[in-house]
């Protein structure tokens, strides 16, 4: 198979009509973090055994079409000895890739930051396509604070994403991009949506002079929402809000939009999918990539302990048929009381 068909056919497999991506690509810390809270202690048999279970359950793949894993998860075996890949694919899942390592501190431009992993990607990712990786997810940050995002930063990120998409298209690999506009901070919706328009119209400046093919990558962006200290918006709001920025600089060559959820708790960001897919048709698949909005439940229900997986594979199951409503307008708030 071409390079040019390898990257249709995953596109294909990851924007279906009623599936997202889920986001199980936590690095050590913070998976070590979120076990904390449901009192487990993060070694590698212990996230072996959660992401095995999470990545069994059962029709997983009628509202999962990928999945983002962590390298280290990539070369780890189910609990049933099936190399996590092939357990992906063999439920109907493309297997994906974090490939980025991480931010740091941006020389020169105090307060912003820029996100490391360019050097030697092109090796690393042939070596994830051997390990069936289909698909790569990189993650640039931009604060906002009345001096925040710098041109700096804007630009320098927007470049590191475009080179990134170009290496991943290069190699068969189909490219997230993922630039994530922070809600940390007190905000207004309408400075978020600035900031929102002007880091998107850098970034696809970028790919368009790197040469991405924008009908073989996916977007994954923040939605248009005011800071979590300036108090909440209402779904229609945020919906309005992000629509109106995204129609004006997200071309509509790009087959699918799957936000990330950015600080909103697992209702927040099903309610806000669902009030955006409820204002009519746009030009492209309007869908979901969450991770901690998805797994947050599993995660409780499954508390450390193999007995309780098939609570935490209901509890998963749960949240992505409610984020595959929501990716038709269908969802509503009294579906969280069901079963």
């Amino acid at each position: 198979m071409s390079i040019e068909d390898e990257l249709k056919t995953t596109i294909k497999d990851l924007v279906q009509t009623h599936k997202g991506i889920l986001a199980a690509d936590e690095s050590a810390p913070t998976i070590a973090k979120r076990f904390t809270a449901v009192g487990v202690e993060s070694t590698e048999a212990s996230r072996r055994e959660y992401r095995s279970l999470i990545f069994s359950t059962p029709n997983l793949a009628d509202h999962i079409s990928g999945v983002i894993l962590y390298e280290e998860t990539l070369e780890q075996l189910s609990l049933d000895n099936v190399p996590i890949p092939e357990l992906l694919e063999n439920q109907g899942i493309v297997p994906g890739i974090k490939v980025d390592a991480g931010k740091g501190p941006l020389v020169n431009a105090p307060g912003d930051e820029i996100t490391y992993g360019l050097d030697g990607l092109s090796a690393r990712l042939e070596r994830y396509k051997a390990l069936g990786a289909r698909f790569a997810k990189w993650r640039s940050v931009f604060h906002i604070s009345g001096t925040q995002p710098s041109n700096q930063a804007i630009n320098a990120n927007a470049e590191v994403l475009a080179r990134y998409a170009a290496d991943c298209q290069a190699a068969g690999i189909v490219p997230i991009v993922e630039p994530e506009v922070l809600i940390d901070g007190p905000h207004s919706i309408e400075r978020a949506a600035q900031v929102s328009e002007e880091v998107l119209l850098r970034v696809f400046e970028s790919l368009h002079r790197h040469h991405v093919t924008l009908e073989w990558m996916v977007l994954k962006p923040s939605m248009v929402t005011p800071g979590k200290d300036a108090g909440k918006a209402t779904p229609e709001q945020v919906a309005e809000a992000t629509l109106r920025v995204f129609r004006r600089v997200v071309p509509a060559a790009v087959p699918g939009i799957m936000f990330l959820s950015g600080g909103q708790t697992p209702e927040e960001s099903t309610e806000n999918l669902n009030a955006i897919n409820s204002l009519g048709s746009q030009p492209w698949e309007l869908s979901f990539s969450y991770g901690r909005a998805l797994q947050e439940p599993a995660q409780k229900a499954w508390a450390g302990q193999l007995v309780n997986g098939e609570k935490a594979q209901s509890a998963l199951k749960k949240r992505a048929r409610l984020n595959g409503l929501a990716r038709s307008g269908r969802y509503s708030p009294d579906m969280e009381n069901d079963n």
